[in-house]
């Protein structure tokens, strides 16, 4: 039996993506209409009513009523719109992959644009919308306020990279920018799949225990299609690291004792702590031990580039949980939490944050090798110039 090879494994992801985003779309689509029109259909009801019972059903999504009944317009243009990106998502990698250059950045323009409308539609809800009076509360509305603003700012970062003429950074910050919206699914997929796993939890626990690995999974995953896409071996005018040994170290100590606080945080809270503490704690190992072993296999095998990139997002995960810990007692204490909100909310997070700000950094980082070559390139000589300009002149 033949080994399965890397491109094997891409078209498998590529497919997978694809028939998630394909099915999600039209149960985003129509998610919110019952609450404009009563007994208006709602795919995604009557989907989880059979996976999972219509009494889960029925009490989860009565929350949402009195969240949404001041933004509910703004709303359903952000769900519509939503389903409509899940579509452009898949068409816009396929057109990237197959070089329909002229139809990719048609789309791109109505990918960016769909965005913003989108995002604007979320924007005013959370606006309008106390975190506490949240739907699933506040550490919900937290995380739902950080992937706004993390979307909006990875398809700006795209625009400006693709018109910069740097599409190794304008597909990263592209591939990103999906990964959030991969949220929404993604979690469709756990209020189906936990309760069965988790017994006798409310739709507010569920999201919390979802919320606790979310962003470290889909990030993750961006980073892979970044890195499975890129097989640069260097990248011209960068040397060195960004993220020596010595730092990466030092990252590491922070982030196990951070890890160690959060921890000890969450056991506190008896049953319900150590949920949320595997929850979070199972996909960030996943995560660690997949950029440790690429890192540790690019050096070996003399890719600089691929090493590079690896440890500085090795290196922002580790002190993902630094922030997560900084975070959690500044969101108690200027919102008014409880000790767990207010700790679910900061590690909820964390591993998204970080992975923006190592996505920046690898940006910069490329910029800056890209301008170092610019001031460095020899300037042509008096006699290339004289010898050049007849020829220019005689050019129509």
């Amino acid at each position: 039996m033949r080994r399965p090879t890397n491109s094997t494994w891409r078209r498998a992801t590529m497919i997978a993506v694809t028939a998630v985003c394909v099915a999600y779309a039209p149960i985003a689509m129509t998610e919110l209409w019952p609450y404009a029109r009563p007994g208006a259909p709602a795919l995604g009801e009557w989907v989880m009513g059979r996976v999972v019972s219509p009494r889960y059903v029925t009490d989860a999504l009565a929350g949402r009523v009195a969240p949404y009944r001041h933004s509910l317009v703004p709303m359903i243009v952000h769900s519509v719109l939503g389903g409509v990106l899940m579509l452009l998502g898949p068409a816009q990698l396929l057109t990237a992959a197959r070089r329909r250059t002229r139809l990719h950045r048609t789309l791109g323009v109505v990918f960016a644009v769909t965005v913003y409308v989108s995002m604007a539609g979320a924007g005013i809800y959370l606006a309008r919308t106390a975190p506490e009076d949240a739907f699933s509360g506040p550490a919900f509305w937290i995380v739902l306020a950080t992937i706004l603003v993390g979307t909006v700012l990875s398809v700006t970062f795209g625009i400006l990279t693709a018109i910069g003429g740097l599409p190794d950074l304008h597909q990263r910050w592209m591939l990103l920018c999906y990964a959030f919206l991969l949220t929404a699914p993604l979690l469709r997929l756990e209020w189906g799949f936990l309760p069965r796993l988790l017994p006798g939890l409310t739709m507010e626990q569920i999201n919390q225990v979802a919320i606790a690995h979310l962003g470290s999974v889909v990030v993750l995953g961006a980073l892979i299609a970044s890195r499975a896409r890129d097989r640069r071996t260097t990248v011209a005018g960068v040397s060195g690291s960004w993220a020596p040994l010595p730092v990466l170290a030092v990252a590491q100590l922070a982030g196990g004792a951070a890890l160690l606080w959060i921890a000890r945080s969450y056991l506190d809270f008896g049953a319900t702590g150590r949920r949320l503490l595997w929850a979070y704690l199972l996909p960030y190992a996943v995560g660690y031990a997949v950029m440790a072993v690429n890192a540790r296999r690019a050096g070996r095998q003399g890719r600089h580039w691929a090493r590079e990139e690896w440890r500085l997002h090795l290196t922002a995960l580790c002190l993902a949980p630094v922030l997560s810990a900084g975070a959690a007692p500044v969101f108690q204490r200027a919102l008014g939490l409880d000790r767990l909100t207010a700790l679910s909310a900061g590690v909820a997070i964390g591993c998204g944050m970080l992975a923006f700000a190592a996505t920046t950094v690898v940006s910069l980082r490329v910029m800056y090798a890209r301008e170092l070559l610019k001031r460095t390139a020899p300037a042509p000589s008096a006699s290339t110039s004289r010898l050049s300009t007849p020829v220019a002149q005689a050019r129509p």
